[in-house]
């Protein structure tokens, strides 16, 4: 009879971690966030000192367009070709698995707890997820992407807009469109799509972030990128956009105001867009009920 008593004892190859206590833990994770929120700092600073870099952050805030602006500095500041995240567990329910050797980018959830007093605190939790492009995607099965016609994107960007919006031969200084005093939008009739598109989305984008009759520089720029950011989600002409004043936008800013500035843009272009998708989604349940007629 075999014997297989010498595999009874092994000794181990490394020592095992220590375990930590729970104030141990806790300095751990703080460490961890503070490093976080580091690296958004930075991140933010370089982009508003940079056309190039800051167009290129725009173009990812607009592929994670569900993600906070932090969180799309963080992804950014690791690969800002990224478009699709997802944490080991998330890639493993969609059959997927992450490839060896991968490095995980570092984000923040909003995380809820109990404070010493027994009142409900919100904090952050660093949170790893990687890009598809880390994550083995053969057994993938993804929806087919839906595809829109032009009418049908200028359609959903108008309707349901709460104020009108008001077609006119002209407009001064051959503007494309502009908002009235009672807060309606005019635009010049006669353009091509994307002309209309851009003159509109930035009417909107601006009463979005209006906090005055008259917006200020930074609410324009605001505003402008905020449109770039729509016109990169619904694929509409982005050729004619120009970052290479960003420096003097936001100089003097510090990293958390250039924060806040980068969660207006994304907020103002999430606002318009959400109301976008939902009659997007609206077009195609009416137009699957007919098929089935």
């Amino acid at each position: 009879m075999a014997n297989f008593d010498d595999l009874l004892t092994s000794i181990p190859t490394e020592e095992p971690a220590p375990q930590l206590s729970k104030e141990e833990y806790a300095a751990k994770k703080k460490a961890e966030r503070e490093e976080v929120f580091a690296q958004s700092d930075q991140t933010a600073l370089e982009v508003a000192g940079d056309g190039g870099k800051f167009a290129q952050f725009l173009d990812l805030q607009a592929r994670l367009d569900r993600y906070s602006a932090v969180n799309a500095l963080l992804t950014f500041a690791k690969d800002p070709g990224a478009s699709r995240l997802g944490s080991f567990d998330y890639w493993k329910r969609q059959n997927c698995s992450v490839k060896p050797g991968q490095t995980a980018i570092a984000i923040l959830e909003p995380q809820e707890y109990t404070k010493d007093d027994g009142t409900p605190g919100m904090g952050y939790a660093v949170r790893k997820v990687f890009d598809i492009s880390q994550v083995d995607t053969r057994k993938l099965r993804n929806a087919p992407p839906h595809h829109y016609t032009e009418r049908q994107i200028l359609g959903a960007l108008i309707s349901k807009y709460p104020m009108k919006i008001i077609g006119v031969d002209d407009l001064p200084d051959n503007l494309g469109a502009m908002t009235s005093p009672d807060g309606d939008i005019l635009v010049r009739k006669g353009m091509e799509f994307s002309d209309t598109f851009r003159a509109v989305a930035y009417e909107m984008a601006g009463a979005e972030l209006a906090t005055d009759p008259q917006l200020s520089p930074e609410q324009e720029f605001c505003a402008y990128s905020a449109t770039y950011l729509l016109c990169r989600k619904y694929g509409v002409e982005t050729r004619e956009f120009n970052f290479d004043k960003v420096g003097g936008v936001f100089d003097g800013m510090d990293a958390q105001e250039i924060k806040g500035e980068l969660a207006q843009i994304r907020d103002a272009a999430e606002n318009i867009s959400g109301r976008m998708e939902r009659q997007l989604e609206a077009q195609q349940r009416t137009a699957k009920n007919q098929n089935v007629r």
